[in-house]
């Protein structure tokens, strides 16, 4: 995809489009979109999720959520969220585009601030806003349940030490849940309680481990989960290898196939995915070929000195 870019850059926009097959045109104009960023502004995960993800779908509400990637395991549980009167519900494990942005605001903030306690209200109101997620309807009753989905569920990240005693941590994402109300004062709505706090596992994690992204990345691909699993992964890998790594489609498969039970159906719908990551990663250099997709050494999405002084 590194080629689209140079054709904008060299001939424009719309000259770049008649230029490329007609089904690569959509990619031009996120392309485009993202090469007209300026000082694009910083995002953080939890380097687990460059290398396992959540659900895309909606899973049955008693399912665990397992997935397999490089030296690495990850485990979501459902659990319980009390109701008024005294009862409680069980909500299953987050899933899709929402639950992943919510998730990565609230580690991005909290590295952004060195704690825990994460600033909700109007801060994540604005966030979620720009990254084109509109705030009332149905969206606000999707952001709602994936808050309860993530404010109930516990997740586990097992890492593979070399082959030695495997390490992980059992954790709530957050403490005390983010609360969401119908409705404020002038009959709006008022998402968010003032502040959640992270789990201490969960932040010792991030904390250890941060991932930089580019928020105007996600936007350009906010309402794609697939296309959101393999930008952070690929703002993991790139930059740290100093050679080139074919990653074959049977290792991507166990990674990002799930729901997929052949490895050719998952390649003909992994290609989307991955061409709209590249259209947001211009620094990317990535070669797909029929067996495996090459990475290869690449400047990260966000400078190394941008990060460090954040």
């Amino acid at each position: 995809m590194a080629e689209i870019h140079q054709l904008i850059i060299k001939h424009g926009r719309d000259e770049a489009k008649r230029l490329v097959p007609v089904e690569d045109r959509q990619y031009v104009d996120i392309a485009a979109r993202m090469l007209a960023e300026e000082n694009p502004a910083l995002g953080i995960t939890y380097s687990g999720f460059c290398l396992t993800a959540l659900p895309h779908k909606r899973l049955e509400d008693e399912a665990v959520w397992r997935r397999q990637g490089h030296k690495v395991r990850l485990i979501i549980e459902p659990g319980r969220l009390p109701l008024p009167g005294g009862e409680d519900k069980l909500y299953g494990v987050p899933f899709g585009s929402r639950a992943r942005l919510m998730l990565l605001y609230l580690q991005t903030r909290a590295i952004q601030t060195s704690c825990p306690e994460v600033e909700l209200g109007r801060s994540m109101r604005e966030w979620m806003s720009r990254m084109g997620v509109p705030i009332g309807g149905k969206s606000y009753r999707d952001i709602k349940e994936q808050a309860n989905r993530i404010s109930a569920c516990n997740l586990t990240f097992v890492w593979d030490d070399d082959g030695r005693k495997a390490k992980f941590a059992k954790d709530s994402i957050v403490k005390g849940g983010i609360q969401l109300y119908e409705a404020d004062d002038d009959n709006q709505p008022r998402l968010w309680v003032d502040t959640v706090r992270l789990g201490d596992n969960f932040y010792k994690a991030l904390t250890d481990h941060p991932v930089p992204i580019a928020e105007p990345a996600l936007r350009h691909i906010s309402n794609q989960s697939m296309a959101i699993d393999v930008y952070i992964w690929l703002a993991y890998r790139l930059h740290s290898l100093d050679k080139p790594a074919p990653v074959t489609w049977a290792a991507l498969h166990g990674q990002f196939g799930a729901g997929y039970d052949r490895i050719r159906k998952f390649k003909e719908r992994f290609i989307e995915p991955l061409k709209a990551a590249l259209a947001v990663y211009p620094e990317a250099d990535v070669e797909i070929t029929d067996e495996a997709v090459v990475l290869k050494p690449s400047a990260p999405p966000i400078p190394e000195k941008q990060f460090l002084i954040r």
